[in-house]
């Protein structure tokens, strides 16, 4: 186990405990969650040491075939 972290606690203070952690978890709006994805997103991309594949760009008006 990791240093610090508390025993297993079991019976109706662990219930109480998860209550309390579901309540903080949804506390915070869809919005702000979504927000700070999308930021994460673009800073991420941003990275050029990034491993896995690549996000795909949308291709430039100029480099679109005509059918």
């Amino acid at each position: 186990m990791k240093a610090g972290t508390p025993e297993m606690i079991e019976g109706p203070e662990a219930f109480t405990r998860f209550q309390d952690a579901m309540k903080a978890v949804l506390a915070v709006p869809h919005s702000e969650i979504k927000k700070r994805i999308e930021e994460h997103r673009k800073q991420s991309a941003l990275n050029p040491n990034r491993r896995g594949p690549k996000r795909k760009t949308k291709p430039s008006a100029s480099r679109a075939k005509s059918h």
